[in-house]
Formats: C-alpha cells, sequence, structure tokens
C-alpha cells in the first residue's frame, strides 16, 4: 500500500471559491445497528445535523408522485440554509414560495421515473414509505467539485439531492447504495464544501440490512468515487465526519458495492497497485484525514463505541486516524441497542470520562457545567488551541433516529423517525411514520431566524439554553422531562402495534358486510379497510403526542426559569433557597481574595 500527501487543500480552496459563505451541515454524527443488535428486531439510523445556527432544521412530508413518459426531474443546488428549498416541484405546500421568495432554479435535470415514493426529509431524505433510510455525515477527501451554475461549475449531484432521489426512488438500502453511486458517476458529485471536507458518509438502512456508503468527486470533478460496505446483521457502528471503510473487496459482492474508479484513479494516481498483493484501503486512499483539528472525529468515534462495547477497552488516543486505523469499521454491541441508546448517545458530552466538558474542576464549563463550547471567532484564532468536540452539540439545528422493522405495523406505518428539532441537549425526541398525512406545522414550519413559541425548534432552544443558567440543578428537569415524554412516545408505538390486529379484526367484519351486499371478493376490501382505520387511528395517536411534547418543552422553560431565577433554588412552598457557587469554582474564583482583606477594582 503507498500512502501519499495529498494536494487536496488546494482543491478545496478552489472548491471554497463558490461556497462564498453559505450555511452548510458541520460535524454531523450517524449511529447504525443491524437487526440481530436491536431489541426488537428494527434496524436503526440515526443522524445529527449539526450546522451553525443556520441550518434548516424543517421536517417535510414528500408526498408520492406519478409523471408521463419522458419528464424531466429538476436537479438544485443545495444552499442547506434556510430556506433549503423553494418551489412546487416537489408538492410539498411547505416548499411553496412565500410573498418574499421566488422558486429555485434547477441547476440541471435528469430523467424522472413513473412512480416516486412518499418520504420525510429535513436537510436530507431521512426516511421513506418502503422503510428506507439514511443518516449523513461530511467527511474529507483528496478531490473536490464545484455544482453546476456556479464558476468552473462540473458537478451536478449534491448529497442532499442524491438521498432525495434514494427516498423517491429505492425500495431497499442496496438499491439506494447503487442508485446514488451510478447516478453520480453519471452526472457529477460536490460536496459540501466546509471545513470538513468535500466528501460524504451515509448510513443506508432498510427493515433487513444496513449498509456504510462513502462517496467523493474523481479527478476530472465530472464524476465520482464510492464505495459500500454492509454491515453486520450483528454490529453497530458511528460515522463521525471520517471515512471508515478499509480494505474493500469487490469481489465480495455480499459485503461490498464499489465504483470502477476506486482502483482505476488509483493506480491512475500510483497509490495502489494490485500487485501489492493488498487490497485497496479507501479511507487510507481517499480521506484527506481528521477535520479541524486533532480528536474532532475520533474522540467520538471512541466514545460511541465504547458505550457499546466497554469491555473491549479501545484507546481514546491514537497518532493518524486516517493512518493508524485504532477503530473498527463495526463491531457487535455487548448488549442489544435501543432508540433510548441512540438518543441516549446523541446528548452524550463525554460524561464520566476524562473528558467530560460538564464536569467538576472543568473551568470551561463554568460553575455550574456548562457543556457548551461556541464555536470559534476572532479570539480563540489570536489564541489558538481548540476544543474538545463532542457527539450531543449546542449548534445542532435537528437530529433523528429512524427505526425500520418488518414488523406488520412498520409496514403498514412506513416506518418511523423520532426528531429532535435543535440540540439533542434540549430536545424531545417525537414520533412521526411516513404515511402521516402531514407533520405538523411545530416541526414543520418553523425556523431559526424568526422566534416562534408554538415551534418545537425554538421550546428546544429555549429550554437549552435556560437550563444552561444553572445547568447542573436543571439539568435533573430537563431529563426527567425528556425521560417521561419519550418514555410514552415509546409505549405509543408499542400500543400501536398491538393495535393492528384490532383494526384488522374490524376491517374484515366490514369486508364480510360488503360482500354480503355486493358479492365481490373481499380479499383487498379487507386489507385496505383495516390499513385505513388503522392509520387514521394512528395519526391522531402520533399528532396528540407531538403537541403534548411541543406543549411539555414549552412548560419547561417556564418552570427552569422560575425554579433557578435570580440565582437561587425556588420551590412554591419554599422560595430564594440559596446554593451558592460549587467548592471548587471558589477555590481558582476571586472569592478567596477577599477573604485575604484585599480589595479587587473592576
Amino acid at each position: 500500500m503507498k500512502f501519499h500527501h495529498s494536494s487536496s487543500w488546494l482543491v478545496l480552496f478552489a472548491t471554497l471559491s463558490w461556497y462564498n459563505g453559505m450555511a452548510s451541515v458541520e460535524g454531523c454524527t450517524v449511529f447504525i445497528a443491524g437487526k440481530d443488535a436491536t431489541v426488537d428486531g428494527s434496524v436503526l439510523v440515526s443522524h445529527s445535523n449539526d450546522g451553525d445556527f443556520t441550518t434548516d432544521p424543517r421536517l417535510v412530508k414528500i408526498p408520492p408522485a406519478d409523471y408521463p413518459p419522458d419528464t424531466l426531474r429538476p436537479v438544485y443546488f443545495s444552499p442547506e440554509e434556510y430556506p433549503r428549498y423553494v418551489g412546487t416541484d416537489r408538492n410539498a405546500p411547505e416548499y411553496y414560495p412565500k410573498s418574499d421568495q421566488s422558486s429555485f432554479v434547477p441547476i440541471g435535470h435528469i430523467p424522472q421515473v413513473a412512480h416516486t415514493y412518499s418520504y420525510l426529509e429535513q436537510t436530507y431524505g431521512a426516511i421513506n414509505e418502503k422503510q428506507v433510510a439514511i443518516g449523513e455525515s461530511t467527511c474529507s477527501g483528496v478531490f473536490g467539485a464545484v455544482p453546476l451554475g456556479h464558476p468552473d461549475g462540473t458537478a451536478l449531484l449534491s448529497i442532499d439531492e442524491l438521498t432525495h432521489i434514494a427516498m423517491e426512488r429505492a425500495d431497499s438500502a442496496r438499491m439506494a447504495v447503487q442508485l446514488m453511486g451510478e447516478l453520480a458517476e453519471q452526472y457529477g458529485f460536490y460536496g459540501a464544501g466546509s471545513f470538513e471536507g468535500t466528501s460524504e458518509s451515509l448510513g443506508v438502512t432498510d427493515p433487513n440490512e444496513a449498509y456504510i456508503f462513502h462517496i467523493l468527486p474523481d479527478p476530472t470533478g465530472k464524476s465520482a468515487i464510492w464505495a459500500a460496505q454492509r454491515v453486520p446483521n450483528d454490529h453497530f457502528a458511528i460515522l463521525a465526519n471520517i471515512f471508515v471503510i478499509r480494505e474493500v473487496d469487490p469481489a465480495d459482492t455480499e459485503n461490498f458495492l464499489v465504483s470502477r474508479s476506486v482502483h482505476e484513479v488509483a493506480m491512475e494516481k500510483g497509490w495502489w497497485s494490485p500487485e501489492d498483493g493488498k487490497l485497496l484501503d479507501f479511507t487510507g486512499i481517499y480521506s484527506d484525514g481528521e477535520s479541524s483539528h486533532k480528536f474532532y472525529n475520533g474522540r467520538r468515534m471512541w466514545r460511541a463505541y465504547n458505550l457499546v462495547a466497554p469491555s473491549l477497552q479501545l484507546p481514546y488516543e491514537y497518532e493518524d486516524l486516517k493512518i493508524a486505523s485504532p477503530y473498527p469499521v463495526s463491531l457487535k454491541p455487548e448488549v442489544l441497542l435501543s432508540v433510548t441508546d441512540f438518543t441516549t448517545m446523541h446528548r452524550d458530552t463525554y460524561q464520566g470520562t476524562q473528558f467530560d466538558l460538564s464536569a467538576e474542576g472543568n473551568l470551561a464549563g463554568g460553575p455550574f457545567g456548562n457543556p457548551d463550547r461556541n464555536h470559534e471567532a476572532t479570539n480563540e484564532a489570536q489564541v489558538g488551541g481548540n476544543w474538545e468536540r463532542s457527539i450531543g452539540l449546542y449548534r445542532t439545528s435537528d437530529s433523528y433516529v429512524c427505526q425500520s422493522s418488518s414488523d406488520p405495523a412498520f409496514q403498514a406505518l412506513g416506518g418511523l423517525i423520532y426528531f429532535g428539532p435543535a440540540s439533542a441537549l434540549g430536545t424531545i425526541y417525537t414520533p412521526f411514520f411516513v404515511n402521516i398525512e402531514d407533520i405538523p406545522p411545530s416541526f414543520r414550519s418553523p425556523h431559526h431566524s424568526k422566534f416562534d413559541r408554538t415551534s418545537m425548534f425554538w421550546a428546544a432552544v429555549y429550554v437549552h439554553n435556560v437550563s444552561n443558567l444553572k445547568r447542573s440543578h436543571a439539568i435533573q428537569d430537563v431529563r426527567e422531562s425528556q425521560n417521561t415524554m419519550e418514555d410514552a412516545s415509546l409505549a405509543l408505538v408499542e400500543n400501536l402495534k398491538q393495535s393492528l390486529e384490532k383494526y384488522q379484526t374490524v376491517g374484515k367484519a366490514i369486508a364480510k358486510a360488503n360482500l354480503r351486499v355486493n358479492e365481490t371478493p373481499a380479499t383487498a376490501t379487507t386489507t385496505t379497510v383495516s390499513t385505513e382505520l388503522f392509520l387514521k387511528h394512528a395519526q391522531k395517536a402520533i399528532l396528540q403526542n407531538a403537541a403534548d411534547c411541543t406543549a411539555s418543552l414549552w412548560s419547561l422553560s417556564d418552570e427552569i426559569i422560575f425554579k433557578y431565577a435570580s440565582g437561587y433554588v425556588n420551590e412554591p412552598s419554599h422560595m430564594s433557597v440559596s446554593v451558592g457557587y460549587p467548592k471548587w469554582w471558589l477555590e481558582v474564583s476571586a472569592f478567596l481574595i477577599y477573604s485575604k482583606g484585599y480589595f479587587l477594582c473592576v
């Protein structure tokens, strides 16, 4: 294997000329679990949309559609900030132009298919009615490309549009991977152009299996290099803004899908040869290493693997994440995983470790253990240095867990997404199913540019920020509320699964009555009636639960303000209880100066 010192920063500098300060998702984290690694046999994939408080946080339902022959599908540039799309092509009223908006203009077209599936999306396609689900994580890569419609543009497809097309057309994870890869090869792929890099990684799942998908532009900027590796059914994996696929074996078609360019480009550049007698290391060849700073990516990988398989004692330090390969592509968790395990990991700030951002004695967290480390600005650049990058993050626009299952109820519902607007640290993960008529306005309409008290996004932002006033105390209130509402949501989903059988019985009775009247076969009618009744019941329950979750967060923010107002702990029966500051913080502050009779001028 021949490793190289890439000139990718020169490529990236040229690529950034079109980026021009537009928003991009920064530092997203993805978790994946196969069906034999979960408590209920479902397949899980998650995603955190870690933007910079400009990323569009809306959850939108895209309906199914039919098209006549020779229709062309428009392809749009993907800004990712609000509004991420404006137009009528996708038949989603949320995206229709408002009085101060104009419809986006396509940068190109591809042939349309006869029928497209319904799906739910935020920045990326999340899950469709066939329960194909996707989580995204931007990565560094040795090549970059510029989108069509910009100076020197050569590539048509972003990862945003690739995931949308996969949602529209794919009925399995494997089909989604092949479709995205082949379209990117044909029409060209461009990456986000953010500090993480010009390449992408996806977790792609369905009710039966999961894949890790990596993609980057080819050297011409007009095609793509991509590879996918199947995650074993009993394994867990994490994607944290760096490629993880190592040795690719194109002969093992059950576990690997790769473009021909993977090997062709490596041979052309002199980076790999079949005469080496080794399989090509995809990450070693095509990654440009960690983004931002050392440990920005690898520490998250260590933490997630340490949580699900602690006995392995994987190292938290390493020399070069790209070359050393300290962590596996995936591993078998020591306990079966659940949706709650995924949401808990998305809230992780290294609690209980030497990197705990809220630990006592961590001066950066202040006296009350604030885990937020604000984005670098002028002073940070002048001083130098970096903050530890945790999984849970204050600047997340939204995060979610998608659950795909062969359970009959899931098939009727079209799969589930547990969606959490804003930071995972302050949000409540709320379930929706793909076959719902529409997402409620509190989740589909609000955004960062306008404060809105009907908004779940702003409710979560509010809770996270007010809890930081006295976080070491208020976090208990936040967690209690999150646990209560999320446990209720999980119980609701279980009840829906159980209720399907009841509606099937009702459907059969109605069908038999119709058969006596119409004397026509009742099988199709039975299924249709049962499903319709079940979905109406499920929709009513899910929408009420979403309203309860939103109301709960707004109520919690008021409770926190009351309880911790003006530095005290306040209860209706016992107001103004002074709790002071922690001893460790007093010892490093100006507190001791006054005890020695000195006067500190301010």
